[in-house]
Protein backbone atom coordinates (compact mmCIF):
# COMPACT_ATOMS: atom_id res chain seq x y z
CA UNK A 1 0.00 0.00 0.00
CA UNK A 2 1.16 3.83 -0.93
CA UNK A 3 0.43 6.97 1.25
CA UNK A 4 -0.32 9.86 -1.29
CA UNK A 5 -1.25 12.93 -0.63
CA UNK A 6 -3.56 15.42 -2.16
CA UNK A 7 -0.60 16.43 -4.45
CA UNK A 8 0.38 12.81 -5.42
CA UNK A 9 3.50 13.10 -3.16
CA UNK A 10 4.59 9.36 -2.13
CA UNK A 11 4.70 10.08 1.88
CA UNK A 12 6.86 7.26 3.16
CA UNK A 13 8.81 8.98 5.89
CA UNK A 14 7.63 9.24 9.48
CA UNK A 15 9.38 11.37 11.93
CA UNK A 16 7.90 11.17 15.44
CA UNK A 17 8.88 12.86 18.71
CA UNK A 18 9.35 10.53 21.43
CA UNK A 19 9.92 13.44 24.54
CA UNK A 20 9.89 17.29 24.39
CA UNK A 21 12.83 17.15 26.73
CA UNK A 22 16.37 17.62 26.02
CA UNK A 23 19.59 17.78 28.55
CA UNK A 24 20.51 21.16 26.69
CA UNK A 25 19.25 24.43 25.96
CA UNK A 26 20.54 25.84 22.70
CA UNK A 27 19.32 29.42 21.59
CA UNK A 28 18.02 28.86 18.73
CA UNK A 29 15.86 25.75 19.97
CA UNK A 30 14.45 26.77 23.09
CA UNK A 31 14.48 29.37 25.79
CA UNK A 32 16.60 28.91 28.92
CA UNK A 33 14.02 28.18 31.17
CA UNK A 34 11.26 26.21 29.09
CA UNK A 35 8.40 24.67 31.13
CA UNK A 36 8.30 20.99 29.71
CA UNK A 37 5.10 19.23 29.73
CA UNK A 38 3.20 16.80 32.19
CA UNK A 39 4.19 13.62 31.72
CA UNK A 40 0.79 12.46 30.85
CA UNK A 41 0.78 14.62 28.06
CA UNK A 42 3.07 12.97 26.29
CA UNK A 43 2.91 9.89 24.66
CA UNK A 44 3.57 6.23 26.30
CA UNK A 45 5.87 4.47 24.19
CA UNK A 46 3.68 1.42 23.73
CA UNK A 47 1.17 4.63 22.04
CA UNK A 48 4.39 5.58 20.01
CA UNK A 49 4.72 1.57 18.92
CA UNK A 50 1.00 1.31 17.95
CA UNK A 51 0.85 4.90 16.03
CA UNK A 52 4.04 4.15 13.85
CA UNK A 53 2.69 0.45 13.47
CA UNK A 54 -0.34 2.05 11.80
CA UNK A 55 1.89 3.79 9.63
CA UNK A 56 3.89 0.75 8.56
CA UNK A 57 0.99 -0.66 7.61
CA UNK A 58 -0.25 2.17 5.08
CA UNK A 59 3.34 2.46 3.30
CA UNK A 60 5.47 4.16 5.81
CA UNK A 61 9.25 2.36 4.94
CA UNK A 62 11.21 4.97 7.23
CA UNK A 63 10.72 6.06 10.56
CA UNK A 64 13.25 8.83 12.97
CA UNK A 65 13.06 9.35 16.32
CA UNK A 66 13.40 12.72 17.14
CA UNK A 67 12.72 15.37 20.78
CA UNK A 68 13.87 16.94 22.49
CA UNK A 69 16.40 14.88 22.97
CA UNK A 70 15.45 11.07 22.37
CA UNK A 71 18.10 9.76 24.17
CA UNK A 72 16.07 11.21 27.25
CA UNK A 73 13.38 8.98 27.06
CA UNK A 74 12.98 6.21 29.97
CA UNK A 75 13.29 2.78 27.92
CA UNK A 76 13.38 4.42 24.42
CA UNK A 77 15.90 1.16 23.62
CA UNK A 78 12.77 -1.13 24.25
CA UNK A 79 10.84 0.88 21.70
CA UNK A 80 13.71 0.51 19.03
CA UNK A 81 13.55 -3.21 19.33
CA UNK A 82 10.08 -3.06 18.93
CA UNK A 83 10.30 -1.36 15.85
CA UNK A 84 13.07 -3.36 14.99
CA UNK A 85 11.43 -6.20 14.88
CA UNK A 86 8.66 -5.18 12.82
CA UNK A 87 11.36 -4.73 9.64
CA UNK A 88 11.12 -8.60 9.14
CA UNK A 89 7.61 -9.02 7.99
CA UNK A 90 6.42 -5.29 7.14
CA UNK A 91 7.19 -2.16 4.51
CA UNK A 92 9.45 -1.03 7.37
CA UNK A 93 13.32 -0.38 5.92
CA UNK A 94 14.68 2.13 8.44
CA UNK A 95 14.70 3.41 11.98
CA UNK A 96 17.12 6.11 12.48
CA UNK A 97 17.33 8.83 14.67
CA UNK A 98 18.43 12.56 15.71
CA UNK A 99 20.39 13.29 18.77
CA UNK A 100 22.53 16.07 20.19
CA UNK A 101 25.30 13.46 21.05
CA UNK A 102 25.49 14.02 24.54
CA UNK A 103 24.85 10.58 25.57
CA UNK A 104 25.53 8.71 22.54
CA UNK A 105 28.80 7.12 24.32
CA UNK A 106 26.17 5.01 26.69
CA UNK A 107 23.99 4.12 24.07
CA UNK A 108 25.74 3.15 21.03
CA UNK A 109 26.20 -0.27 21.37
CA UNK A 110 22.40 -0.78 22.19
CA UNK A 111 21.25 1.26 19.11
CA UNK A 112 23.42 -0.84 16.92
CA UNK A 113 22.45 -3.93 18.40
CA UNK A 114 19.01 -3.00 17.78
CA UNK A 115 18.92 -2.19 14.10
CA UNK A 116 20.10 1.84 14.14
CA UNK A 117 22.63 1.48 11.60
CA UNK A 118 22.46 5.51 10.75
CA UNK A 119 22.01 8.44 12.48
CA UNK A 120 22.12 12.33 12.91
CA UNK A 121 23.79 14.06 15.38
CA UNK A 122 23.47 17.92 16.02
CA UNK A 123 26.29 19.55 16.04
CA UNK A 124 26.73 23.39 15.49
CA UNK A 125 30.65 24.28 16.93
CA UNK A 126 33.48 21.79 17.69
CA UNK A 127 35.13 25.02 20.08
CA UNK A 128 34.27 24.26 23.19
CA UNK A 129 33.40 27.78 24.67
CA UNK A 130 31.51 28.62 21.96
CA UNK A 131 29.59 24.86 22.40
CA UNK A 132 29.09 26.01 26.05
CA UNK A 133 27.50 29.33 24.97
CA UNK A 134 25.12 28.25 22.09
CA UNK A 135 24.03 25.09 24.28
CA UNK A 136 24.28 26.91 27.33
CA UNK A 137 26.01 24.48 29.73
CA UNK A 138 26.65 21.29 27.22
CA UNK A 139 30.13 19.82 27.26
CA UNK A 140 31.58 19.03 23.85
CA UNK A 141 33.80 16.25 25.16
CA UNK A 142 30.95 14.30 25.85
CA UNK A 143 29.53 14.63 22.58
CA UNK A 144 33.05 14.35 20.40
CA UNK A 145 33.55 10.82 22.47
CA UNK A 146 30.05 9.94 21.67
CA UNK A 147 30.62 10.13 17.94
CA UNK A 148 33.60 7.74 18.38
CA UNK A 149 31.71 5.57 20.06
CA UNK A 150 29.07 5.02 17.12
CA UNK A 151 31.92 4.85 14.68
CA UNK A 152 32.92 2.52 16.94
CA UNK A 153 29.65 0.13 16.07
CA UNK A 154 29.88 1.55 12.40
CA UNK A 155 26.83 3.29 12.78
CA UNK A 156 27.10 5.94 9.71
CA UNK A 157 26.88 9.38 11.53
CA UNK A 158 25.45 12.90 9.88
CA UNK A 159 26.00 15.91 11.36
CA UNK A 160 23.63 18.45 10.91
CA UNK A 161 24.71 22.27 11.48
CA UNK A 162 22.30 25.01 11.89
CA UNK A 163 23.86 28.54 10.58
CA UNK A 164 23.75 30.48 13.96
CA UNK A 165 24.37 34.75 12.48
CA UNK A 166 27.39 35.71 13.64
CA UNK A 167 27.94 32.55 15.80
CA UNK A 168 29.60 29.85 13.47
CA UNK A 169 29.61 31.34 10.09
CA UNK A 170 32.93 31.88 10.33
CA UNK A 171 33.98 28.02 11.47
CA UNK A 172 32.06 26.57 8.43
CA UNK A 173 35.48 25.34 6.70
CA UNK A 174 37.21 23.91 10.17
CA UNK A 175 33.79 22.15 10.61
CA UNK A 176 33.46 20.59 6.85
CA UNK A 177 37.74 19.76 6.88
CA UNK A 178 36.78 18.08 10.50
CA UNK A 179 34.03 15.84 9.44
CA UNK A 180 36.49 14.93 5.79
CA UNK A 181 38.63 13.46 8.20
CA UNK A 182 36.58 11.63 10.33
CA UNK A 183 34.56 10.34 7.29
CA UNK A 184 31.11 12.24 8.16
CA UNK A 185 28.73 13.24 6.16
CA UNK A 186 27.95 16.58 7.15
CA UNK A 187 24.47 19.24 6.28
CA UNK A 188 24.02 22.91 6.83
CA UNK A 189 20.71 23.84 7.71
CA UNK A 190 19.34 27.64 8.07
CA UNK A 191 17.56 28.73 11.31
CA UNK A 192 13.78 28.16 10.95
CA UNK A 193 10.97 30.42 12.26
CA UNK A 194 9.65 28.21 15.05
CA UNK A 195 8.12 30.16 18.10
CA UNK A 196 10.96 32.85 19.61
CA UNK A 197 13.13 31.92 21.59
CA UNK A 198 15.15 34.74 23.86
CA UNK A 199 16.23 36.01 20.53
CA UNK A 200 14.35 37.37 17.60
CA UNK A 201 14.63 34.99 14.78
CA UNK A 202 15.91 37.62 12.28
CA UNK A 203 19.15 37.89 14.46
CA UNK A 204 19.52 34.39 14.32
CA UNK A 205 18.79 33.54 10.09
CA UNK A 206 22.06 33.46 7.33
CA UNK A 207 20.54 32.30 4.13
CA UNK A 208 22.40 29.32 2.61
CA UNK A 209 22.57 30.69 -0.71
CA UNK A 210 25.43 32.82 1.08
CA UNK A 211 27.11 30.51 2.21
CA UNK A 212 27.32 28.21 -0.55
CA UNK A 213 28.88 30.34 -2.79
CA UNK A 214 31.52 31.18 -0.31
CA UNK A 215 32.22 27.51 0.19
CA UNK A 216 31.97 26.62 -3.85
CA UNK A 217 34.92 28.96 -4.55
CA UNK A 218 36.82 26.84 -2.50
CA UNK A 219 35.52 23.28 -3.22
CA UNK A 220 33.70 23.72 -6.24
CA UNK A 221 30.98 21.38 -5.76
CA UNK A 222 29.18 19.09 -8.18
CA UNK A 223 25.50 18.32 -7.13
CA UNK A 224 25.01 14.69 -6.07
CA UNK A 225 22.64 12.24 -6.73
CA UNK A 226 22.17 10.82 -3.12
CA UNK A 227 19.52 10.78 -1.24
CA UNK A 228 18.77 10.25 2.39
CA UNK A 229 14.39 11.08 2.58
CA UNK A 230 14.97 13.97 4.20
CA UNK A 231 14.77 17.85 2.17
CA UNK A 232 18.66 18.23 1.75
CA UNK A 233 20.47 18.90 -1.65
CA UNK A 234 23.90 16.76 -1.50
CA UNK A 235 26.91 17.95 -2.86
CA UNK A 236 30.36 16.10 -3.33
CA UNK A 237 33.73 18.55 -3.97
CA UNK A 238 37.32 19.31 -4.58
CA UNK A 239 39.41 17.56 -1.91
CA UNK A 240 36.39 16.22 -0.27
CA UNK A 241 35.67 12.63 0.57
CA UNK A 242 32.30 13.02 2.32
CA UNK A 243 28.78 14.50 1.06
CA UNK A 244 27.98 17.89 1.69
CA UNK A 245 23.88 18.96 2.39
CA UNK A 246 22.09 21.63 2.71
CA UNK A 247 18.72 22.34 4.00
CA UNK A 248 17.20 25.68 2.86
CA UNK A 249 13.40 25.94 3.76
CA UNK A 250 13.74 29.53 2.91
CA UNK A 251 15.99 30.05 0.21
CA UNK A 252 15.09 27.64 -1.76
CA UNK A 253 11.84 26.22 -0.79
CA UNK A 254 12.28 22.28 -0.89
CA UNK A 255 8.34 21.72 -0.83
CA UNK A 256 7.60 20.23 -4.21
CA UNK A 257 9.04 17.11 -2.86
CA UNK A 258 8.07 16.54 0.43
CA UNK A 259 7.57 12.86 1.46
CA UNK A 260 6.74 13.26 5.42
CA UNK A 261 4.92 13.80 7.75
CA UNK A 262 6.04 14.91 11.70
CA UNK A 263 3.94 13.53 14.90
CA UNK A 264 4.44 15.26 18.24
CA UNK A 265 5.44 14.18 21.74
CA UNK A 266 2.03 14.73 22.85
CA UNK A 267 0.48 12.34 19.50
CA UNK A 268 -0.30 15.71 17.17
CA UNK A 269 0.60 14.81 13.41
CA UNK A 270 1.50 17.78 11.71
CA UNK A 271 1.21 17.73 8.24
CA UNK A 272 3.71 20.55 7.35
CA UNK A 273 6.47 21.80 10.17
CA UNK A 274 5.56 25.35 8.66
CA UNK A 275 2.02 24.65 9.83
CA UNK A 276 0.03 24.93 12.76
CA UNK A 277 -2.82 22.32 11.45
CA UNK A 278 -2.67 19.04 13.35
CA UNK A 279 -5.06 15.84 13.67
CA UNK A 280 -4.76 14.87 17.61
CA UNK A 281 -4.06 10.94 18.03
CA UNK A 282 -3.50 10.85 21.65
CA UNK A 283 -7.16 11.73 21.80
CA UNK A 284 -8.13 9.28 19.64
CA UNK A 285 -6.49 6.31 20.99
CA UNK A 286 -7.06 7.49 24.77
CA UNK A 287 -10.65 7.40 23.73
CA UNK A 288 -10.45 4.26 23.05
CA UNK A 289 -10.63 4.25 19.08
CA UNK A 290 -9.60 1.33 16.93
CA UNK A 291 -6.93 1.04 14.50
CA UNK A 292 -8.84 0.91 11.55
CA UNK A 293 -10.40 4.45 13.06
CA UNK A 294 -6.60 5.66 13.19
CA UNK A 295 -6.03 4.85 9.51
CA UNK A 296 -8.70 6.50 8.51
CA UNK A 297 -7.39 9.75 10.55
CA UNK A 298 -3.83 9.48 9.17
CA UNK A 299 -5.23 9.10 5.40
CA UNK A 300 -7.71 12.37 6.11
CA UNK A 301 -4.26 14.18 7.30
CA UNK A 302 -2.68 13.54 3.88
CA UNK A 303 -5.52 14.44 1.80
CA UNK A 304 -5.42 18.12 3.31
CA UNK A 305 -1.63 18.09 3.77
CA UNK A 306 -0.44 21.75 2.12
CA UNK A 307 1.39 22.50 -0.87
CA UNK A 308 4.41 24.23 0.88
CA UNK A 309 5.15 25.35 4.06
CA UNK A 310 4.64 28.91 5.39
CA UNK A 311 7.68 29.88 7.07
CA UNK A 312 8.71 33.66 6.98
CA UNK A 313 11.47 35.69 8.79
CA UNK A 314 10.83 39.10 9.24
CA UNK A 315 11.66 41.79 12.01
CA UNK A 316 7.97 43.09 11.87
CA UNK A 317 6.24 39.78 12.09
CA UNK A 318 6.09 37.39 14.68
CA UNK A 319 7.38 34.04 14.03
CA UNK A 320 3.44 32.27 12.47
CA UNK A 321 4.27 29.13 14.10
CA UNK A 322 3.33 28.70 17.61
CA UNK A 323 5.67 25.92 18.97
CA UNK A 324 9.19 25.46 19.50
CA UNK A 325 11.28 23.07 17.62
CA UNK A 326 11.71 20.45 20.62
CA UNK A 327 7.65 20.17 20.58
CA UNK A 328 7.88 18.81 17.08
CA UNK A 329 10.94 17.43 16.84
CA UNK A 330 13.58 18.09 13.80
Amino acid sequence: MELVDQFLRKINYLRISVTDRCDLRCVYCMKEKMNFLPKNEILTLEEIDRLCFNFIQLGVEKIRLTGGEPLVRKNIIELIKNLNEKKQNTNLKEITLTTNGTLLKNYAKSLKENGIDRINVSLDTINNDKYKKITRFGNLNNVLSGIDEALKYNIKIKINTVVFKNFNEDELFDLIEWCNNKNIDLTFIEVMPMDDTDMPRNMQFVSLDKIYKKLNKFYNFKESEHKTGGPAKYYIGHNLNIKLGFITPLSNNFCASCNRVRISSTGKLFMCLGQNDYVDFREIMRNDRGDSHIKEKIKFALSVKPKRHDFIIDPKIKPYIKRHMNVTGG
